[in-house]
């Protein structure tokens, strides 16, 4: 198992530095600069699951914290502050992986705070945006309205999402990825939920679904790069 290496990201002046895990194989062909989401931080474990099966296909991860999190704050921070954050983390993997192309996003919160950022400005060097659940809406409230920055994007955007997912009702999600045309590809986990869970009757493991969404960013990835 691949060991990652802690670093110290500045974010700016009024927020201070904020954590990283930064995950480089030998070999690395590219990274993938990746969020948490609202509940947990960098470490959680689905992030620790995924940023090692990354680094066994030869992709580097950059997992890094949301001010709020840094702080053991209990409310996310403002878009404003969440897109300094990533803009910070991206400008920190050019640095730390100088000439590896870089892809960014992440887990619900953290994949919206990463579209947010790169639909204001261009996150520098950025091929592509991976979303491991995009959160379109709250649980028993749909709408679309979140996705709306996404027209500004223009790199190519993957979305990773369960069919079960109370975050993202497909009959929204799919005219949004749909209206984006080329940029966007979905790949829908059945069963799924936002989480990506799925239930034991269908047969499939939490691992087995872990594997499903490395092996879609590596395909996705491999066609961009």
């Amino acid at each position: 198992m691949a060991a990652s290496v802690e670093l110290r990201i500045a974010v700016g002046e009024r927020m201070g530095e904020v954590s990283g895990l930064l995950l480089q194989p030998t070999g690395a062909r590219l990274l993938y600069v990746l969020a948490h989401g609202a509940g947990a931080g960098m470490r959680h474990p689905f992030l620790e699951s995924i940023a090692q099966r990354l680094a066994e296909r030869s992709i580097a991860t950059l997992r890094y914290q949301f001010p709020y999190m840094e702080r053991r704050a209990g409310r996310p921070d403002p878009p404003a502050v969440a897109a300094a954050a990533v803009r910070a983390a991206a400008i920190e993997a050019a640095r730390v992986a100088p000439g590896l192309p870089l892809v960014a996003g992440g887990k619900s919160f953290g994949g919206r705070m990463t579209s947010t950022a790169q639909a204001e400005e261009p996150l520098p060097g950025m091929r592509g945006l991976v979303f491991l659940g995009f959160p379109l809406h709250p649980p028993g409230r749909p709408g679309d309205s979140r996705g709306e920055h996404l027209a500004q994007v223009r790199i190519p955007m993957l979305f990773l999402q369960g069919d079960r997912d109370e975050f993202a009702d497909l009959k929204l999600l799919k005219p949004v990825v749909k209206r984006l045309g080329t940029h966007a590809t979905l790949h829908l986990v059945k069963g799924g939920d936002h989480s990506f869970h799925v239930l034991k009757r269908s047969g499939r493991t939490d691992a087995d679904v872990m594997s499903e969404l490395v092996d879609a960013i590596v395909k996705w990835t491999a066609g961009i790069v």
